[in-house]
């Protein structure tokens, strides 16, 4: 085996992620990073249901529910009148988990204090130069705090966001279209009567802006596009100028109760969806691969399940326990999901923009009312949380005749378990990068088929703690379910597992 046997480029949530997940299955890895130190703000103010999950099998949650911003509701208001209210616990009973409000700063200490447990830490100030494939590996030059260096891994991971080097120098095309020439952010310090277990978004007609708390005494963040026909470069006296514009204009809040203002910033936002994850032995992900609107909160979440999807299929082909075949499934699942996420907030940008009068009146009129309604708000909830996304009829969702229950490529839920001496434990917990088979006492040949093609190490038995089931189910590390079926010796089993393993 080369060591590292990964190289990956990028220590943001991605990187950080696809590397506790290879080191959780002894994988040898190098994190390398241009920037001096880790982020001190950050964009992304929220983890959504599939993201916590992730987190949890990954053993990174740590202490993140204790730091989250008590967010109570969303409210929308047109023109100063509150249109609709989405309270924030429904979020929890329609998808089944709720989000964390938590800055992209906390979650990234959260992996880096895992990463650390495995022995390794992100290389800052170490930009890559070049990079040269070839069968057997690839050869990567860095430059970095103590001059120039020449890195020989087996693998290449291209976790540097959206102006990711490592794509470019691969030759993969990024495809799309520019959204918005700038997008406004300010943290700032202010005496406002605000109720801070509220977020509010306020438009009025092609202007619009967003107030949400942050922790902190007075701390609040002011987000949201510029006004129409805003160009070139602009400074930060620029950018504070049309924060307070957006915010006279569209809220009854002035500008005179803001006493400090800690961070501004502006960025393009494009749509844009890589020509493919996987180059030889170069692979992508998460901004890496595609790129969007933020409003959904959807980013983050996105690169932490390319990361968690990566992770355990590219650990079997380095393990020599499957053939590189495999890791044509991992675009195969992950780009549907991409195309899904961009195609969503596009759509909201389109609203939230509203670059003409049919639009801004679509929105006002009929969007806003629409998502006052209960039925609207579970769906919007369910589609947020990322929990639905399914890879049925993918490469690795074996065929099923069973009605009830889920079926091969969908996610198992978070189910209460007992191992093997009994002890009750969630399924997702249980998983901490391991495949699981659940199932009575008949399932033991199941577990035995399991262990022998992924390993002793890899595989933990599982009963349901409300009772035997029937079937016998093989989930992956990533808590979806790969094979279902009747307690038996185990060739059926082994038939799926030698031809998905490749």
């Amino acid at each position: 085996m080369i060591e590292p046997a990964v190289l990956i480029a990028g220590a943001g949530p991605t990187g950080l992620a696809l590397a506790c997940g290879l080191r959780a299955k002894g994988i040898p890895v190098r994190v390398v990073d241009r920037a001096d130190g880790p982020i001190g703000t950050s964009r992304a103010l929220g983890v959504q249901p599939r993201g916590v999950e992730v987190l949890i099998r990954l053993g990174a949650l740590a202490d993140l529910p204790e730091r989250v911003i008590p967010l109570r509701e969303v409210r929308m208001h047109v023109a100063g009148k509150l249109i609709s209210t989405m309270p924030m616990d429904r979020m929890g009973a329609a998808s089944g988990r709720s989000p964390l409000l938590v800055s992209q700063v906390e979650v990234e200490g959260a992996l880096r204090e895992r990463l650390a447990e495995f022995g390794v830490r992100p290389g800052w100030g170490h930009e890559l130069v070049d990079c040269a494939p070839d069968a057997d590996g690839v050869t990567v030059r860095l430059r970095g705090p103590s001059g120039p260096e020449t890195v020989r891994a087996g693998w290449l991971a291209g976790c540097d966001g959206a102006h990711s080097r490592v794509r470019k120098l691969s030759g993969i095309g990024f495809p799309g279209v520019p959204v918005a020439e700038h997008f406004l952010i300010a943290d700032v310090r202010a005496d406002w009567r605000l109720d801070r277990q509220v977020m509010g978004s306020w438009s009025r007609g092609g202007d619009m802006i967003s107030v949400c708390p942050l922790p902190g005494e007075g701390r609040w963040r002011l987000m949201g596009p510029s006004p129409s026909g805003t160009e070139g470069e602009l400074s930060q006296d620029d950018i504070l100028a049309l924060v307070e514009r957006q915010l006279v204009k569209c809220t009854p809040y002035g500008v005179a109760g803001i006493r400090d203002v800690e961070w501004l910033s502006t960025f393009r936002i494009h749509r844009r969806l890589a020509d493919t994850y996987r180059k030889g032995r170069v692979l992508l992900a998460g901004d890496a691969v595609a790129i969007h609107h933020p409003f959904g909160g959807q980013g983050m979440n996105t690169g932490l399940g390319d990361a968690e999807n990566l992770a355990w299929k590219l650990a079997l082909v380095i393990g020599d326990r499957a053939g590189e075949r495999l890791l044509d499934s991992y675009e195969a699942e992950r780009r549907p999901v991409a195309r899904g996420v961009l195609a969503g907030t596009g759509f909201v940008t389109r609203l939230v923009m509203a670059e003409n009068k049919a639009t801004a009146l679509l929105r006002d009129r009929v969007v806003m009312p629409l998502m006052n309604t209960a039925k609207v708000q579970n769906a919007l909830w369910r589609n947020a949380s990322q929990l639905g996304v399914h890879y049925r009829g993918g490469p690795l969702a074996a065929p099923s005749r069973r009605r009830f229950g889920p079926r091969p490529g969908e996610r198992v839920p978070d189910i209460l378990c007992r191992d093997r001496d009994g002890v009750t434990v969630r399924l997702h917990e249980a998983l901490q990068g391991r495949w699981a088979v659940l199932g009575g006492p008949g399932a033991a040949g199941s577990v035995a088929v399991a262990a022998d093609a992924l390993g002793d190490k890899e595989v933990v038995s599982l009963t349901p703690a409300d009772g035997s089931p029937r079937d016998v189910l093989l989930i992956r590390p990533d808590a979806h379910l790969a094979w279902r079926g009747r307690p038996a010796p185990g060739e059926e089993l082994s038939r799926w597992l030698t031809g998905a393993l490749g």
